[in-house]
């Protein structure tokens, strides 16, 4: 994980870094939480993307690391009322969803009294969300082709 300068503003990017995954698969991509150090407990998620099949592989993915998905969602309405009756501790946002953008939902939830830390992805890289990505109150950016359990745990854990 590196923390870049994005429009003036220090936020977490994750990107595609070869000692990363050698970590990763070396270590089995499953890190202590730091939200709950006790081992029964796993930090609850929420998968929010409108493709069927990134929602099964990050659902996939964070559970074998030991997180507890605890529901998806495919577009931003569901998503707001997922986070209102489930309260998840962390949010995988998509940035763009048929109904709203990952920005705009994010700035939604940071005001909700449920407050799930967000972390945003999408095909496309950072590079390409610059002055938004400076703007959110968003924990994070991970490319959905960067998203490993130990890249997700690294900007959760930093973050609590």
């Amino acid at each position: 994980m590196s923390s870049t300068k994005l429009g003036g503003c220090s936020r977490n990017v994750v990107t595609g870094i070869r000692e990363v995954l050698a970590r990763s698969r070396k270590s089995g991509s499953v890190l202590p939480r730091a939200l709950c150090h006790h081992p029964r407990v796993a930090a609850t998620v929420l998968v929010v993307d409108d493709h069927p099949s990134f929602r099964a592989f990050a659902r996939r993915l964070l559970e074998a690391a030991g997180f507890a998905v605890v529901d998806e969602a495919s577009d931003g309405a569901s998503a707001l009322d997922a986070v209102r009756a489930l309260r998840p501790d962390v949010v995988l946002l998509d940035v763009l969803l048929p109904d709203t953008t990952g920005f705009e939902l994010a700035e939604t939830l940071s005001i909700d009294p449920a407050r799930p830390m967000v972390v945003l992805t999408s095909s496309r890289s950072a590079d390409d969300f610059d002055s938004s990505l400076a703007r959110s109150s968003a924990l994070g950016f991970i490319a959905k082709r960067d998203l490993t359990a130990a890249a997700f745990a690294a900007l959760v854990d930093g973050a609590s």
